[in-house]
C-alpha cells in the first residue's frame, strides 16, 4: 500500500494544499478531516478549514478531542477509519502528541496511513509525522520535541517566517540533537511517497522546501526544486 504525507511550513489552512491531498486520494468526493487538537479545537480555526472546503469538491469532517461519551458514538479509531485524508492543525506540538498518546489517536493515524489515508499539515500539524524538531511549545525558548516518525528525518517550519527557526536548526543538527531532514518555508511543502520525496510544491516563487543535512564539520542546505501551484 502506498504511503503519503504532506507537510508544510505554516499551519494556515489553503485552498491549494488541501486540494492537492484531495486529488492524491483519486476519488471525486473524498472524506477531509481535519484534526485541531493542537489549537484546543479553535472554533475560528475549524470554521476556516470549512470555508477553504466548501470551495473545493470534498466532504469536511472535523474530529475534536475535547468531548464526552455523550458527545461522539464512534471511537476515534471508527472515525479517522473512515477518512481519504487528514490534515493535522498548528499550535501546540507537545501537548497534541501527549493526548494523542493518551486517546490512542497517535495508533489510529498509524493505521491509516499504512492503509494508505493521506496524511498532511503544517506546522505541528507537519513536525508530528517527523522524528523531532523544535517547537514552541515549552516556556521561554524553542525546545526538541519528538515527533511520531512516519517520516524518520527531522523538521524546521516556519523556515522563512521566524528568525530564530532556521539558526537553531542548524545548530541542533551541528549538535547532535536532531538527524537530518527537511525544512520548509510557510507556503511551501514536501510530498513524500513512502518516506522518500517524492517532489516540493509552493504556492509562490519565494517559498521552498530544503533538505538539510551535516557534511563533514559544516550543514548543507540543499533546496529542493519547486512546483508552483496554480
Amino acid at each position: 500500500m502506498k504511503k503519503q504525507l504532506l507537510i508544510y511550513g505554516s499551519g494556515r489552512h489553503t485552498v491549494p494544499f488541501i486540494n492537492y491531498m484531495a486529488q492524491l486520494t483519486g476519488k471525486q468526493k473524498p472524506n477531509v478531516c481535519f484534526l485541531p487538537t493542537a489549537s484546543g479545537d479553535d472554533v475560528e480555526y475549524i470554521n476556516r478549514f470549512y470555508e477553504v472546503c466548501n470551495q473545493l469538491e470534498v466532504n469536511p469532517h472535523v474530529i475534536r478531542v475535547w468531548i464526552n461519551s455523550y458527545d461522539q458514538k464512534e471511537t476515534f479509531e471508527e472515525l479517522i477509519d473512515k477518512m481519504d485524508v487528514i490534515v493535522v492543525g498548528g499550535g501546540n506540538t507537545l501537548n497534541m502528541l501527549a493526548i494523542w498518546k493518551a486517546q490512542g489517536i497517535d495508533v489510529a493515524l498509524k493505521k491509516a496511513y499504512e492503509n494508505g489515508t493521506i496524511m498532511g499539515g503544517g506546522s505541528a500539524g507537519s513536525l508530528c509525522w517527523t522524528n523531532g524538531g523544535t517547537t514552541d511549545s515549552r516556556p521561554t525558548e524553542l525546545s526538541i520535541v519528538k515527533g511520531l516518525s512516519f517520516i524518520n528525518k527531522s523538521h524546521c517550519p516556519h523556515y522563512n517566517s521566524e528568525k530564530s527557526r532556521r539558526p537553531l536548526y542548524h545548530k541542533n543538527i551541528l549538535e547532535g540533537n536532531l538527524t537530518d531532514g527537511y525544512a520548509c518555508d510557510d507556503r511551501s511543502a514536501i510530498h513524500f511517497i513512502n518516506e522518500e520525496v517524492e517532489k516540493s510544491i509552493s504556492l509562490d516563487k519565494e517559498n521552498h522546501s530544503y533538505y538539510v543535512y551535516l557534511k563533514g564539520e559544516k550543514i548543507v542546505e540543499e533546496r529542493i526544486p519547486n512546483e508552483i501551484l496554480p
